[in-house]
């Protein structure tokens, strides 16, 4: 019986069939690419206008999680707060949205992934795939009505139609290349060129690299649009050298130096450019691109979600039972020079031995702790225990 990892589940959902490297290469470059499917219902089990419903008759519709948007507003097309949430709350005020939403604004959920099982399963696969976290955003737009106006977006995105029909233009040319969020969009980006004009349908995919100006809106008389936003959030070199500084000021007086503003007015530019130029040096020395790896690889597994493989309660494994590592917990293994290797995962950092690692490399694929050998066991409970490993079902 041939068996799927999550990664490769949340691949073929998400690019079809659309070869790996292909895909990396398409996230590598500025152009944007509209994916028709052949499968209307093909992203009907992420979400639904059903599961929208469900969630906002509980308390966890609060805002900023939920925001509206209403394309024919004057200025911003940002709903202000009070037309539908309650009065000095930040929760939704359920009669006040629901008519919002009748007379044009789009319902916007964010960050669904974290509450919704279905989508926070999809985005952990991609984020297996390529190891940055992703985050699911959801748009639900009246027939007829617009969300948000010609923009960018910070990161790259794939828009996922799950019903309805949306009408989008897109553009070719980028007036802001590789905008972060450190740069968002200030309504001051101009348009040039023609856009191209499509119409998304249900099981259709459309890939945005950040910086293409697009915009999208539903047509008169069709049903409402219900689509999934996934945001790629890679982190920016800048981004992870801001953090890198923090650590390095503590570690290196040249980066302590104070700047002698006495000394400006007597000509003091130059000792400036010394004690820049010092501080620079500190950023050219080795090994410093292994640590901006890590720290973006330790973002990855800190920064979201833990996801164990295990609940409140279940037995601890067995001698015979087959284990395979979590799908579902991210975890990266760094060789040591001195050998063994450090496993960085959600829960800090532990050193393997040699044979701890063999052990880990074997449960990749699964194995039994008895066909791994002494001392397997002990190691395969402590890793089951803090959720790093699951027992594959049987007939797997």
């Amino acid at each position: 019986m041939t068996t799927t990892t999550l990664a490769e589940d949340a691949w073929s959902l998400a690019f079809g069939t659309m070869p790996f490297e292909d895909g990396l290469a398409l996230r590598e470059a500025t152009a944007w690419r509209l994916m028709p499917g052949n499968d209307p219902g093909r992203y009907a089990g992420l979400v639904s206008i059903a599961d929208l419903d469900d969630f906002l008759r509980t308390d966890a519709a609060r805002a900023p999680r939920v925001s509206m948007a209403d394309g024919s507003r004057k200025g911003s097309a940002r709903v202000p707060d009070e037309e539908y949430l309650e009065e000095g709350s930040d929760r939704v005020d359920l009669p006040r949205l629901l008519a919002r939403h009748d007379d044009g604004a789009s319902l916007v959920v964010s960050q669904f992934h974290e509450i919704h099982p279905p989508l926070a399963r999809f985005c952990r696969g991609l984020e297996k795939a390529f190891l940055h976290g992703v985050q699911a955003n959801i748009y639900l737009t009246p027939p007829g009505a617009q969300g948000f106006r010609v923009h960018f977006d910070t990161h790259d995105v794939l828009v996922l139609q799950v019903s309805g029909r949306k009408a989008w233009r897109v553009w070719d040319h980028i007036p802001y290349p590789a905008p972060t969020r450190h740069t968002p969009w200030a309504n001051n980006a101009e348009v040039q060129g023609d856009p191209h004009a499509l119409v998304m349908a249900p099981g259709d995919a459309l890939y945005l690299p950040r910086g293409v100006m697009h915009e999208a809106m539903v047509q008169d008389g069709a049903d409402p649009s219900l689509h999934v936003t996934i945001g790629f959030m890679e982190p920016a070199i800048g981004e992870l050298l801001r953090a890198l500084l923090g650590d390095l000021e503590a570690e290196d007086p040249a980066l302590r130096t104070a700047i002698p503003t006495w000394r400006l007015a007597d000509g003091g530019l130059a000792l400036v450019e010394q004690r820049l130029a010092a501080a620079l040096d500190v950023l050219r020395r080795p090994g410093l691109a292994d640590r901006l790896a890590l720290m973006a690889l330790d973002r990855l597994s800190r920064d979201r979600m833990a996801l164990p493989a295990r609940g409140l309660y279940g037995r601890a494994p067995a001698p015979q039972d087959r284990l395979r590592l979590s799908a579902s917990m991210h975890h990266t293994l760094v060789p040591l020079p001195e050998g063994g290797a450090a496993l960085r995962w959600y829960g800090g950092v532990e050193t393997l031995t040699g044979a701890e690692c063999d052990w880990l490399q074997a449960l990749e694929d699964g194995a039994t702790p008895e066909a791994l050998g002494d001392g397997a066991l002990a190691f395969c409970r402590r890793l089951a225990r803090v959720g790093l490993l699951e027992v594959e079902p049987a007939g797997a």
